[in-house]
Formats: structure tokens, sequence, C-alpha cells
């Protein structure tokens, strides 16, 4: 491998200010370097000019990688940029590399990355060096949910005076069904203030019906190549897996509004539809109230995820068994008993 996953250590200079931003390996992405000044600055990226981050004498796009840059160790990196109202500003900041890279319609069969050495030794370093911090500690004998958050549980383009009004439709009852059968994990491809100040703002985080076993930012993600589409970032559940062994693909889930996200883990993930535009959608989104189906039936009657096919989510029927319904109604009764002696 090389000096390639060699961290690299830098700041920011900007507005009269230094600011130490958290090293980065070198085979993180342009990208990933904005995310990490924005948390540092509130100066979202694509706000943020960095005069002396090039390649070849121009002005480097966010698929390049930082070793194609050949950065100095220390470097000091000279930003100009507008700061907008930062807190507030989290109701409507696009998701990391967003506007460079869509979802470019990839396929997990074209791409064939899950398994390539370079890779799973850059899922155990994050294993090795991601600090988590737990909210709740994970239940035994339950099944893992991991969700995004932006188009995925609330539209953060669309302009609103409170969270509520770009919450995506039924999302609380969603997330209080899932709890009964899944340990829940948000991982949102931001930094980590934002994800914390979204939640507070759509009141997941406070909400007595569930809760969330802890957060996931950008900084738990990993770059790779791929010969058709350059260099993504990507959300690899081994990070996951690799600290809470409990957890496989066998018994996790994960739902995104962007399929380069499973790359990794491509039986894992069901792509969701895009919550845009809550205004005119709000009244007819109705994604979250089917999932709630499926996600409680594939807990119920499969023992093994990694036989499901989840592009085909809204055509699964669950097998006709009585043992399997004796087995729901007698979980759903032990939830109810033990929601009120809580």
């Amino acid at each position: 491998m090389g000096d390639i996953d060699n961290s690299i250590k830098m700041s920011v200079k900007w507005n009269g200010k230094e600011y130490e931003l958290p090293e980065l390996a070198q085979s993180d992405s342009v990208a990933m370097l904005k995310v990490a000044i924005e948390n540092a600055t509130g100066v979202r990226p694509e706000r943020q000019k960095l005069l002396n981050v090039k390649f070849q004498g121009k002005v480097a796009n966010d698929n390049y990688t930082l070793s194609e840059l050949n950065l100095k160790q220390n470097l000091k990196i000279m930003m100009m940029g507008s700061l907008e109202e930062a807190i507030e500003g989290a109701m409507s900041k696009p998701d990391i590399g967003e506007e460079v890279v869509n979802d470019l319609d990839i396929e997990e069969e074209e791409i064939d990355v899950e398994n390539q050495e370079i890779y799973l030794a850059k899922i155990n370093k994050r294993v090795k060096d991601y600090k988590i911090k737990v909210l709740n500690e994970p239940r035994p004998n339950k099944k893992l949910l991991v969700l995004d958050i932006d188009y995925t549980l609330f539209d953060h383009r669309s302009v609103a005076e409170t969270g509520f009004e770009l919450m995506r439709p039924f999302l609380h009852e969603f997330l209080t069904s899932a709890y009964k059968d899944y340990d829940i994990v948000i991982w949102s491809a931001t930094g980590m203030k934002w994800i914390e100040e979204k939640m507070k703002l759509l009141g997941v985080s406070v909400h007595p019906e569930y809760k969330i076993m802890f957060y996931l930012d950008y900084l738990a993600m990993i770059t790779v190549h791929t010969p058709k589409y350059g260099t993504i970032d990507v959300k690899p559940l081994g990070v996951i897996w690799g600290k809470y062994p409990q957890y496989s693909s066998k018994n996790t889930i994960m739902l995104d509004d962007i399929r380069r996200n499973f790359i990794m883990n491509p039986k894992s993930g069901l792509k969701i539809r895009a919550f845009r535009q809550a205004h005119l959608n709000r009244d007819k989104d109705e994604e979250l109230l089917h999932l709630i189906t499926y996600l409680k039936d594939i807990a119920t009657f499969c023992d093994d995820f990694d036989t499901l096919n989840h592009k085909k989510w809204e055509k699964y029927r669950p097998p006709r068994k009585s043992k399997h319904a004796s087995k729901r109604k007698a979980e759903d009764n032990s939830d109810s008993s033990g929601a009120a002696a809580n």
C-alpha cells in the first residue's frame, strides 16, 4: 500500500484565524477535506476557495485524493469563503460531494471493490482509529438499522422556519416501529456537530419512544477509486461490524438515497427514494410508512438478510408460517409490557 494511507496533518487559515484540522489519510478526497474545514470553520464546502490546494497548477476538484496533490505535512491551507448562518444553515446544508458526484446511477454489480485488500485495510484503520460516542448501549438479539439523514429523513435543501416542515412524513412512527427490532445508527456524510443539530431540530435525539445508539460522521467514511466513476466517498458498514461483532451483513440493513454509499456492502443497502421539495410532497410521501412494514417483516421472518434483494423490497411477502406469527405476537407483547414497565 506504500504511503497512500499515511495521515497528513493540516490547518486552514481563514478570516484572520488559523484552525487545526483532524488528521486525514492521503487516500481521502478533497471533498472530505472540505467537510473537515467546514466542521472547523462553519464555511460550507460550496463556499470554500482553497487557494493552495491544487493539481498541476489548477484548483483541485473534489474527486482528487490528497495523495494526488502531493500536499506537504503541516500544510497551512489558505481559504477564501463566506460564512453563512451556521447552526440555522444545518437545515439547508448539502451532502458531501453532492454537486460534484451525484448518484451516477451506480449499480453494485458493476463495481467489485468490497473485497479489495486496499479498502479492507482502510476499514480496519477506521475501526482502530475512529472514536464512537455511544448514546445508548446495543441491546441483545437486535438487528441493526443504519440511516442516512439528508434526503432520507428530511429535505435539507428547501427553506423553512422549522425542522418539522422539512421532516419526512411518518419519521417518528417509522423510528418507533423500527426500534422494537433494530438498534438504530445515524450515519451522515457531514460533520458531527451538524448531525447533532439536525437530530435536535427533528426531535429525534429526545423522542421518548425510541433511542439512537450512536452517530457516525464523514470521518468514518473511506475513499475508493472505481474505473468507471473515479474517486468517490462511501460508507462501509464494516466500520460498525468491526467494532460490534454482533452485527454483520446477516442482520444489518442500511437506508440511503445515494446508491454509491453501498459499494462496500452491496447486499445490505436499500436505496430509498429521495425526499425533496418538502412543501410539495409532504402530504403524499409514504416511503417510510411502507418501510415500517418491510423492516418488521424481514426482522420477523428472515434469519439471514444476505438472502434478501432489497431492490425488490416493495414486492416482499413474508412466508405464512404460524410459528413466525406467534413469534411476532410474543415479541410485540414483550415490547409493550417492557414499555409499560419503563
